[in-house]
């Protein structure tokens, strides 16, 4: 979830959204069942599928999107956060949500919370990730998607997207990340994502540690819940260019993940949320050579992206502990590379540097345009010894210009560390290709 507008929305709903984006994270259900009940459910005018998770749960709702779409089926896709416009969030069919149908949208959903405001159904105005989503629910059924695939803003159990009533849900990953908001234990962590989880439906869950297993286990028991676990019974090996996983249900050939060894995990749970959609009662054409062929036409900007050029850029957000040891493993088989880093003040700035850092030739260190940007000689300070030599510039334009000129034309950047920053690198781009896989 982000609390920040970069690119502005015509009208009325432009100024909307940027004062909503000042209140920051607020945790509670209250305000958008309410906001969603004046709207008429539009969550209930079609199946839901709700993926929770601390890393993976973009890619995973990119694969189940692709592959129900590629099933016969027409889907909305609801993720978070944007890395140029905010309308990358809203998407049906591959088509992100227009501009002017957005603006409407945001204005109903504004003039329809000042009235219940005003009525004292609620107590405070929608924050910027809850009219989002109210937005994307009403875009879904006007649209008249057959399933809506949604990616948890933050944790689970309080985020806005658990309103819908989801015929499966997934957990992808535990780990730490957003720890003064979910638990600064994974059990904690977990439990809070738990709260996808519904009565006599199936929670996926992917590979994690015992801790996390045994509270998210306890918490679906306790919702009455079923947990599959994805890798259980799961077999992926090798085959060509690509993978064939085997489940009890289905074996796919031919699969082309996402680059990077965890895509492979991810792609496991979104087979399995995929199967358990279908036992669910999902109506759709199950084919495995159909479900192939929309994982290999998956992409998913800023996680391992390539854009072309001399130096290339590798765009990766890599913003917690978890994040930053996937990618380092990445790119502990490419050749030397310079480090554009830049992060949020309430991350484990230390642990990301200690793993990206040792990486790279150079280390270039900036401040994405955010208000919650650590700055460069916070970096410097936080991360200890292995910054001592790295560059810092605080504008991520003259960053950008400066990490080319080290890479040299026949080098690479890795931008990462925040998804702001990966999202301000492509806007300082000369032009945004289509990703490509490394």
């Amino acid at each position: 979830m982000t609390t920040r507008r970069r690119t502005p929305i015509r009208g009325a709903a432009h100024a909307y959204l940027s004062a909503r984006s000042e209140i920051g994270k607020r945790f509670g259900l209250e305000g958008t069942r309410a906001l969603v009940k004046a709207l008429g459910h539009p969550e209930r005018a079609y199946p839901t599928l709700l993926i929770a998770g601390t890393n993976g749960k973009g890619s995973v709702a990119a694969y189940v999107s692709h592959a129900l779409r590629d099933s016969g089926l027409s889907v909305g896709l609801y993720t978070s956060p944007h890395l140029v416009r905010v309308h990358e969030r809203i998407v049906v069919d591959g088509r992100r949500i227009g501009a002017r149908a957005l603006d409407r949208l945001i204005a109903r959903i504004r003039d329809q919370a000042q009235d219940l405001l005003d009525r004292r159904r609620i107590g405070e105005l929608p924050t910027y990730f809850e009219a989002l989503t109210a937005a994307a629910f009403v875009h879904f059924r006007e649209r008249r998607v057959d399933v809506a695939v949604l990616e948890v803003g933050l944790g689970g159990r309080l985020d806005a997207t658990n309103v819908s009533e989801p015929l499966a849900s997934a957990i992808v990953s535990i780990d730490f990340d957003h720890e003064s908001f979910l638990g600064r234990t994974l059990a904690r962590i977990a439990r809070e994502k738990a709260g996808v989880a519904r009565r006599g439906r199936t929670l996926v869950i992917g590979a994690m540690r015992g801790e996390a297993r045994s509270a998210i286990s306890l918490a679906a028991r306790a919702a009455g819940a079923r947990v599959v676990d994805a890798t259980a019974g799961t077999t992926v090996r090798e085959s060509g260019p690509g993978v064939t996983v085997t489940t009890a249900m289905a074996r796919y050939d031919g699969l082309r993940p996402l680059s990077g060894a965890h895509q492979r995990s991810n792609l496991v749970v979104a087979l399995a949320l995929i199967e358990a959609a279908k036992a669910a009662g999902l109506r759709f054409r199950f084919d495995p050579e159909s479900i192939r062929r929309g994982i290999n036409r998956t992409r998913w900007p800023g996680r391992l992206q390539v854009v072309p050029g001399r130096p290339a850029l590798l765009l990766d957000g890599a913003h917690n502990p978890a994040g930053a040891r996937a990618l380092a493993d990445y790119l502990r088989t490419r050749p030397p590379f310079v480090l554009l880093f830049g992060v949020m003040r309430d991350k484990d700035v230390a642990a990301l540097g200690r793993t990206l850092f040792p990486l790279a030739r150079h280390v270039v260190v900036t401040q994405p345009v955010s208000a919650r940007a650590a700055t460069p000689e916070e970096i410097r300070r936080r991360v200890g010894p292995l910054a001592r030599r790295a560059h810092r510039e605080a504008d991520p334009r003259h960053a950008l210009a400066l990490a080319r000129r080290l890479a040299g034309p026949s080098g690479m950047i890795v931008v990462a560390g925040s998804l702001y920053l990966v999202g301000e690198a492509l806007r300082l781009g000369e032009r945004r290709p289509r990703p490509q896989h490394p």
